[in-house]
């Protein structure tokens, strides 16, 4: 008997010892989340008065969006950012400085990116599209080529089909497709995360990686300022939901037989299958279309810059 109880005494001790471990967890976790939260917070509202100026402000529908126009040529060029992009001008800022040598280059900062506004718009395919002509139509561009990076060639596919009289071709930097798979994207452990402070964390420690540039940038602090600025921003979310609709809504979307289109894929990209087929897809049956293939991962303009302005140079002649 003195034995079972001894026995029994033992597994209610690590049994208590267990849980208060566990406790003890949770407890820290808890701690660890309201510091990240509180510093996160505070920091906001702390870092919008750092953040600089940039470019000018359009009133387009329900809100202002901020545009970058720059450089002087004989073609202008409608600058479309990948989606999440913290700051579209920013990120395009050395390929800009080179384009702008022979072109004229219009970086368009949607709703919830950059220094634009958010908005109540639906963030619909056909809205974007229609807010990117809103912003063609504010500054007299009767003609002009659209470039963009990742989500901007979903965008660019659809305003060729109701733009196709302004809009003289399109300049893909590792664009989306109308055809590849779209899972959908959960969010809610992201926004989450975002919101505790735990994503501002994380940047601190390794902030080249997180950021997507390196400290020896002279954009480096504001790049940084605005990504946290625009990490929580609801247009941005509300973008990447409404994707879910965006992608089969364009299925079957081509480019006009006679519209000049220039595609740089990425070598490397492994999370979509068949990615070089689907790009040589799109410009196979065009009067004037190209692809080129790069080394490097999705963010070609990053690393490939001086390549893509020589040819993008050379295509648009």
């Amino acid at each position: 008997m003195t034995k079972i109880k001894k026995n029994k005494s033992l597994v209610r001790r690590l049994v208590e010892g267990f849980g208060k471990s566990i406790l003890g967890i949770i407890i820290a976790l808890i701690g660890f989340l309201l510091i990240t939260f509180t510093v996160h917070q505070v920091s906001l509202k702390s870092e919008v008065k750092r953040i600089e100026p940039y470019g000018e402000k359009l009133k387009v529908f329900d809100g202002e969006m901020n545009i970058v126009d720059v450089g002087e040529g004989e073609k202008t060029i409608l600058l479309l950012p990948g989606q999440g992009t913290a700051s579209p001008y920013l990120d395009f800022k050395p390929m800009i400085d080179e384009l702008k040598k022979d072109h004229r280059v219009v970086t368009i900062e949607p709703f919830g990116y950059g220094l634009s506004s958010q908005t109540d718009r639906r963030r619909s395919v056909e809205n974007i599209v229609e807010e990117i002509h809103e912003v063609a139509k504010s500054l007299n561009l009767s003609k002009y080529t659209l470039m963009g990076h990742s989500i901007a060639g979903l965008y660019a596919v659809n305003y060729a089909q109701d733009y196709p009289e302004e809009m003289e071709g399109f300049v893909g930097i590792d664009s989306s497709t109308p055809e590849q798979p779209w899972p959908g994207i959960d969010m809610t452990v992201f926004d989450f995360l975002k919101t505790a402070g735990v994503f501002r964390a994380l940047i601190k420690v390794n902030p080249e990686t997180g950021l997507g540039v390196t400290k020896e940038s002279p954009d480096f602090e504001q790049i940084k300022l605005l990504t946290m600025k625009n990490m929580s921003s609801r247009a941005m979310k509300d973008e990447l939901q409404e994707l879910s609709n965006s992608f089969p809504d364009s299925r079957g979307l081509t480019y006009p037989k006679d519209m000049p289109v220039l595609l740089f894929v990425a070598d490397n990209e492994m999370n979509q299958k068949n990615w070089l087929e689907m790009h040589q897809a799109q410009v196979k049956d065009l009067n004037k279309g190209a692809l080129i293939e790069l080394p490097g991962a999705h963010y070609l303009h990053h690393t490939q810059m001086e390549t893509i302005v020589k040819e993008t140079t050379d295509f648009l002649k």
